[in-house]
């Protein structure tokens, strides 16, 4: 199976954040998306970013200050730069917004599927069989990323998946639910359904006459949910 990518138009979709609706043998275990909050800071990096405009602009004022003739003159020197930093904060607070309300990530009993993008919508339908491992990184008490490692020659273009994509991993870009509230139910649920997708290949494979090329490459390499920092919840009991 390959991972399937479909552009879609949220107000087309038959069930929301999914390009299809399940079949009735496949159970939605969580839907859910980013917080705007966290995409701000942690993503568009807003507050490092006000910083760096705030100290531009003292360093201008206080060069404003000796080189104006009168406060007037001060303001309007001082307008355009202020007028360019309101812009480019507004932009990122705008994206960060527009990046939360087009994200969708819903997990089953067989997949992960994350619908993404702001002008090109995406769907990437990612199944438990094909995800190897997954790392947990707790934000705070309720709130954190999950990022999948994808099994074999899986991949997906760190520019498709950004700013769902896994910081630092360009050359195997690892999709990530970012930002997603009460990540630790969530990575409880993912670990379920992944031990029982793993416990059901292994039952197959060891019926007599069943021996299968494409559900041994899958079944036979352990695929484990690795453990996180130790300040971090651990996903490994699915290992």
């Amino acid at each position: 199976m390959t991972i399937e990518s479909n552009g879609h138009e949220h107000e087309f979709e038959p069930q929301h954040g999914l390009p299809e609706r399940l079949p009735q043998t496949e159970r939605m275990l969580w839907q859910g998306s980013p917080e705007l909050g966290l995409v701000m800071r942690r993503v568009f990096h807003l507050p490092l970013v006000s910083l760096y405009f705030a100290v531009m602009l003292a360093l201008k004022a206080a060069d404003v200050q000796h080189t104006a003739g009168s406060f007037t003159e001060a303001v309007m020197m001082m307008a355009p730069s202020v007028l360019m930093t309101v812009m480019g904060l507004g932009t990122l607070a705008m994206l960060a917004w527009l990046t939360c309300r087009t994200t969708v990530y819903t997990l089953t009993d067989r997949r992960v599927v994350m619908r993404i993008g702001i002008v090109l919508t995406l769907t990437f339908n990612l199944p438990l069989s094909r995800i190897q491992s997954a790392d947990l990184k707790a934000i705070d008490a309720d709130r954190g990323d999950i990022a999948l490692t994808l099994s074999g020659d899986d991949r997906i273009a760190w520019v498709h998946l950004w700013p769902h994509a896994r910081p630092w991993r360009l050359t195997r870009p690892e999709p990530m639910l970012r930002a997603i509230p009460d990540v630790a139910r969530v990575s409880s649920l993912l670990t379920q359904a992944w031990s029982q997708v793993k416990a059901e290949q292994s039952h197959v494979l060891a019926q007599p006459g069943a021996y299968s090329p494409a559900v041994a490459e899958h079944a036979v390499v352990p695929a484990s949910i690795r453990r996180g920092p130790a300040n971090h919840p651990d996903l490994s009991a699915a290992a």
